[in-house]
């Protein structure tokens, strides 16, 4: 049995107005134990309202979401997410005291929660940055120590919202190596969303790939069977998948920003 089953899932917000926004529709999804999975999608397709779901941040409104069999209904500690930004990170905590939070919070001794937390920073390898303040890293530094954080608390399933993408090219690729070998160390399972081709590629077990939104489910999944080498972006196979994957994006961006644009063209005839 699969760790995570999304069944049929589907997501409708009610406005002020009264009237329904569905964000997701039908979403069907299996998430195997120590797999990486990259969710890819454009803007408002709900790559994001299906990892919130997962995390137990918002209810589903029909469907099932399922973790070792259990129905989630809430946020709980077999799960942790890591966030694009860095504002959850606590500016008065040193790096150490962000990282061992969750486990003051949840009582365990001094000690053994100062060696914890010790370990992760030097697992994401900030080994000696443990004294700093994150007002003295820099932004890669910072999402270390996110990453560092969620691990210290042993989730079984890491959920991460495109947490690289305020990086810049450099540091975000720098990241993505990290990111795979901390997960090659831990064997966490992983939802990881992306609207970045070649981020899902470089560090996917598998890619799934979605409708433009609104009511939006899951277009296909691409299996992404390339050795560490095969992975650089110049490498023909790597090329290969990028092909595959752009081919069946492609359509669904064009059809999001038309939608835009229809938008945006409705929205000036109502002003007028």
């Amino acid at each position: 049995m699969a760790l995570v089953q999304l069944a049929e899932v589907s997501k409708v917000y009610r406005s002020l107005q009264g009237s329904d926004y569905v964000a997701v529709r039908d979403f069907s999804l299996d998430i195997e134990a120590g797999e990486f999975f990259c969710l890819l999608g454009t803007s408002g397709c709900g790559k994001t309202t299906v990892l919130n779901m997962v995390a137990g941040f918002e209810p589903v409104s029909t469907g099932a979401i399922r973790i070792n069999g259990h129905p989630i209904a809430g946020p709980a500690a077999d799960r942790g997410v890591v966030f694009q930004g860095d504002d959850s990170l606590y500016g008065w905590l040193s790096a150490l005291g962000n990282v061992e939070f969750g486990l003051r919070m949840r009582g365990v001794p001094r000690t053994e929660r100062e060696e914890k937390a010790h370990h992760y920073l030097e697992l994401v390898g900030l080994k000696g940055q443990d004294h700093k303040h994150p007002s003295e890293l820099s932004g890669g530094m910072k999402q270390r120590i996110q990453i560092a954080r969620v691990l210290a608390n042993e989730p079984q399933m890491l959920l991460m919202d495109e947490p690289f993408a305020a990086l810049d090219a450099h540091t975000r690729a720098d990241m993505q190596r990290e990111l795979k070998r901390i997960c090659s160390a831990t064997k966490k399972t992983v939802l990881f969303i992306t609207h970045d081709i070649d981020e899902a590629i470089i560090l996917a077990d598998r890619i799934g790939v979605m409708h433009a939104g609104p009511a939006s489910k899951l277009k296909g999944i691409v299996a992404v069977t390339l050795s560490e080498a095969e992975r650089e972006r110049t490498h023909d196979r790597f090329l290969e998948v990028y092909r595959q994957v752009h081919e069946m994006i492609r359509d669904e961006v064009a059809i999001s920003l038309g939608r835009n644009r229809d938008e945006v063209a409705n929205s000036r005839m109502r002003a007028h």
